[in-house]
């Protein structure tokens, strides 16, 4: 299942609106006979792919499945139904598919008599398959909020200067975190100041993700900014009465607050498909998505660099009191270059322990 688990990940960023999946099977008698994985929306699923390369070996094996497989038609034929044309004996799956048209594979399996177990290594298969898994639980995209700051936390220097803060390494492994989104958000504000052209660059076989510009008054992108370039697909967010006859491929959504209302944003990007979201804007846009419950996971690139004066990460979140904030439960620390990336969740309310304001007394 590690196997299936490792085989699965090749796929992020190709299976768009698709889950990654991987698979591998074993033969009657415990040996390697095929694998493969999902590798694009509308090819083969994995459990084809594997199949195909097991041929005649599949017959009384085990099928080891990141993901329950589908018992529905769609592009595709279901998945449970061509393991029980190959005579598979056994399924093992990992975490179970969560969607009503495409679930219920454990239980065609069963009828038909092959054993099926359920959860191996569930936590693993869910951590590679999260965005896919959190955009049909909670049906809006999943959000990867990424930033790069030094260690006191300034994204740039008092004079507006941030090249560059971080090292070219964990620059390139941005490109990487674009690579396997969806989607690239960013605001009005990183367009007006550093004019981003947000494609893939330097990742062998990438398909570039949607360019978005979260842009209200629909004034800081003009004509021949980098990212209306025909190197990827750009979508311009303004509001429903901001004045955008310059702009091609806009969407018009309501106004909050601050700026745009980041669940109609999200909503409108889930309907074209998109299902994970990386967020590059500044600390504006990032406030916008934390007071809006919108940010799944959060990667910070860390430079041994110290500013002392400049914009801080994150601003306008709503957050008044340290009752308030944010908890996070950080699950990765990995050094890039001379810089520390951090990778960490958001804590289920339900686990985090109040915290009672403490009164000095005079």
């Amino acid at each position: 299942m590690r196997r299936a688990v490792a085989l699965a990940a090749r796929g992020l960023g190709f299976t768009r609106p698709n889950p990654v999946v991987g698979c591998v099977i074993l033969d009657a008698s415990g040996l390697f006979a095929g694998e493969g994985f999902h590798q694009r929306a509308g090819g083969p699923h994995a459990e084809i792919h594997a199949l195909r390369a097991a041929g005649e070996r599949a017959r009384g094996g085990t099928a080891y499945v990141t993901l329950e497989p589908c018992a529905h038609t769609g592009r595709t034929g279901p998945c449970a139904q061509a393991l029980i044309d190959a005579g598979v004996a056994r399924v093992v799956y990992a975490v179970a598919d969560p969607t009503p048209q495409a679930g219920g594979g454990a239980a065609t399996l069963r009828t038909a008599g092959i054993t099926v177990e359920a959860g191996l290594l569930a936590e693993e298969a869910e951590a590679g398959n999260t965005a896919w898994l959190t955009s049909v639980r909670r049906g809006r995209p999943h959000v990867l909020w990424k930033y790069a700051a030094t260690l006191d936390g300034r994204i740039a220097a008092a004079d507006s200067t941030s090249r560059w803060i971080t090292s070219a390494e964990a620059r390139a492994d941005v490109h990487r975190l674009r690579a396997e989104a969806d989607a690239v958000v960013v605001g009005s504000g990183t367009a007006r100041a550093d004019d981003p052209h947000l494609a893939v660059r330097g990742v062998e076989g990438a398909v570039q993700p949607l360019r978005v510009v979260v842009d209200t008054e629909a004034t800081a992108v003009r004509p021949g900014a980098r990212v209306l370039d025909d190197a990827a697909p750009t979508l311009i967010a303004v509001a429903e009465d901001a004045d955008a006859g310059h702009l091609k491929d806009v969407v018009r959504l309501p106004r909050a607050a601050r700026g745009l209302d980041v669940p109609a944003l999200l909503a409108a990007l889930y309907e074209r498909g998109v299902r994970s979201v990386l967020l590059e804007g500044g600390p504006a846009l990032a406030g916008s998505f934390v007071a809006a419950g919108a940010v799944d996971k959060v990667v910070g690139y860390l430079a041994p660099v110290l500013l002392g004066a400049g914009p801080a990460a994150l601003s306008g979140a709503g957050i008044t009191t340290i009752a308030e904030a944010l908890r996070l439960r950080m699950t990765e620390s990995v050094r890039i270059g001379a810089d520390l990336r951090v990778t960490a969740i958001p804590v289920p309310v339900t686990s985090v322990v109040p915290v009672t304001p403490v009164t000095k007394e005079r």
